[in-house]
């Protein structure tokens, strides 16, 4: 469902703010209803910041983007929607291992996807961060 809501509302990434606002949405409705998992976002948030050379900014479409010496890695969206950028070939390895899927928009690109639904889909979360943070140093 929420695939195809992006898909449909995409041409107003356009309009100044509305990224932000509707994330900032995702968050409050993460936060009714399940907000164990703002813990598990803070839980990644903090563990990309202990590696050398990263940093946390707001992404330009919503949502908490991991840069490493200032180029994105990857970044986090309020509903779980986890998008990191990986080599060509390390992109078929995961996808391979069903350990991420093909980015929801940019199918032929080096993005995967990743939903955090679950506290074992976190460790998956920070495994995926770690080995697009190990490809770029």
């Amino acid at each position: 469902m929420f695939r195809f809501i992006v898909y449909r509302l995409n041409f107003l990434k356009g309009v100044p703010l509305f990224a932000l606002i509707y994330d900032s949405c995702l968050k409050i409705a993460m936060l009714l209803t399940a907000p164990e998992r703002l813990g598990w976002f803070d839980d990644i948030e903090n563990e990309v910041l202990s590696w050398d050379g990263t940093n946390v900014s707001l992404h330009k479409f919503g949502g908490m983007q991991f840069n490493y010496r200032h180029k994105e890695i990857g970044h986090l969206h309020s509903n779980g929607l986890l998008d990191i950028l990986v080599s060509r070939q390390v992109k078929q390895e995961l996808l391979a291992s069903g350990k991420a899927e093909v980015h929801h928009v940019f199918k032929e690109s080096g993005w995967i996807s990743f939903y955090i639904l679950t506290e074992k889909d976190l460790i998956n979360a920070k495994y995926l961060l770690k080995k697009a943070y190990q490809s770029r140093i």
